[in-house]
């Protein structure tokens, strides 16, 4: 577990544009099971958060369409959030950071790790609103 002060910074890179944290496995749950499409960040302290993954994210609201939930989980912080968001992601394997589109429950888009280590935000956002363009 990272002491509160560590990730509160990196929470905020989040929440600050509108992501809700979800700290429970039933929050989750509800968050998953919400119509429309929903965008689930499994968010981390790793450098490939910091520099890629947390700025991807937040350019890719800069689109047209983009889904209507927005939700996060702090990989060593929220474990049991983290376990249960990773369980909709099967097949993909755990991987922090990462990222999840739902539709209506339903898996369709994933960036895991080695999507997004090594690539610059500006990647990562198109390909996350290539894929808000064609489910949201």
């Amino acid at each position: 577990m990272y002491p509160p002060e560590l990730v509160k910074p990196m929470r905020e890179d989040l929440t600050n544009v509108g992501f809700e944290e979800l700290h429970t496995t039933e929050a989750v749950d509800s968050a998953i099971a919400k119509e429309g499409t929903t965008l689930v960040v499994v968010n981390s302290v790793c450098g490939c958060a910091a520099a890629n993954a947390r700025p991807g994210a937040r350019m890719s609201l800069q689109n047209a369409k983009r889904p209507d939930n927005l939700v996060t989980v702090f990989a060593g912080v929220d474990r049991d959030a983290t376990n249960k968001a990773r369980e909709y992601m099967v097949p993909f394997p755990p991987s922090s950071p990462s990222m999840a589109l739902f539709k209506d429950g339903e898996l369709v888009h994933m960036l895991e790790r080695h999507h997004i280590e090594g690539r610059p935000a500006e990647l990562i956002a198109e390909n996350l609103m290539d894929a808000y363009n064609e489910y949201c």
